[in-house]
């Protein structure tokens, strides 16, 4: 064990008196909801949250932008986020002339990929809805995104994401751990989905994980991920990913684990400048990426993801003369389930159209 780790280890030791304080406060939370002391607001109208009971990239995004893509061509649907780390406050709908400021980056990365679905933020999910559904009574279905944990509103459809590499049956509360709700709150999701497995995750495995979820009545889907083309920033030009070209990968994100090994499949050595999590970039971050190129420009091309990207673009004119690239990304489901998934999505949905 190296001097980091022993110092990783006595921290989350150290930290473990305050992991029990908010624990315990999550507990009288729940119980307060249990015992319908605290209420929750439901809707008559089809209401599905994608979220989890951990802090970090449980693969959120993906899952919004693919329920998205499965009903939004039958059904006018909104998305409603909290716009983490956006400049305003309250409710506010996205429109032609919205900043990545404005709403946060994935409701941004929503409204640029799907303009014709209504993109959303605000802080008190209720309140959001009534105020979407006055603006837009048209809606016939919303997706709220990271919205597991408020227990204010009452959805009629809970996903819970869990990470292949961090499951929540072995993980504790925050600071000691990443939950921020208690394991049992998995018993409230409708489905759960463990999120960036193996692409050959074998059945043996799938079998116990399974079991360690111990599901009450819930489908336990397991999903992959799948990268795309890499495009170009400003002009959509792609590029094939090869064995002979050099990357600087440039991220953003809460785990990168999977993106670091996909583009190491192609460069082992690649460059990387990692920033935190919706991280807001700054003319000087601007000047650190375009000096890492310059310096190993030698057939070298930059990566990013798409969800940093919406916020790259607005220094397209410092970035022009530098080659950077988006890498796209969806999910996909291991075990031929995806129809099983697809159904079930439809399925309540539908409930509300009869």
């Amino acid at each position: 064990m190296n001097f980091k780790n022993i110092i990783f280890f006595l921290l989350k030791i150290l930290s473990f008196p305050i992991a029990i304080v908010y624990g315990c406060i999550v507990h009288i939370r729940n119980f307060l909801f249990d015992k319908k002391i605290l209420h929750s607001t439901s809707f008559n109208l089809p209401i599905i949250c994608v979220g989890n009971i951990a802090v970090g990239g449980t693969g959120k995004t993906p899952m919004t932008e693919y329920l998205i893509k499965l009903l939004s061509q039958n059904s006018r649907i909104a998305t409603i986020s909290r716009g983490y780390r956006r400049k305003t406050k309250g409710f506010f709908p996205a429109n032609n002339k919205t900043t990545n400021d404005e709403i946060g980056d994935e409701p941004m990365q929503f409204h640029s990929k799907f303009p014709n679905v209504n993109v959303c933020v605000g802080e008190d999910r209720v309140n959001a809805v009534r105020q979407l559904l006055n603006l837009k009574p048209d809606i016939k279905t919303i997706i709220l995104d990271d919205a597991l944990q408020h227990r204010k509103i009452a959805a009629g459809l809970n996903i819970l994401l869990t990470d292949f590499t961090q499951p929540f049956y072995k993980d504790y509360f925050l600071p000691t751990g990443t939950l921020r709700d208690q394991r049992c709150s998995a018993k409230r999701a409708d489905m759960i989905v463990v999120t960036k497995c193996p692409a050959d995750l074998s059945n043996d495995d799938r079998a116990k994980i399974t079991n360690y979820i111990n599901p009450t009545n819930q489908d336990v889907f397991f999903t992959a991920i799948k990268y795309g083309n890499p495009y170009h920033i400003s002009n959509s030009e792609e590029f094939i990913l090869n064995n002979s070209t050099h990357y600087l990968l440039v991220h953003g994100i809460a785990n990168a684990t999977a993106l670091r090994n996909y583009i190491a499949s192609f460069d082992k050595n690649f460059d990387e400048i990692k920033f935190a999590d919706h991280h807001h970039y700054t003319v000087s971050d601007i000047q650190k990426i375009v000096a890492a190129y310059q310096a190993n420009s030698k057939k070298t091309i930059i990566i990013t993801t798409e969800k940093d990207a919406v916020k790259l673009k607005t220094f397209a004119n410092a970035l022009s003369k530098v080659p950077v690239y988006l890498l796209p990304m969806e999910i996909f489901f291991l075990f031929n389930e995806q129809e099983k998934f697809d159904n079930s999505i439809k399925n309540f949905v539908s409930q509300f159209n009869k």
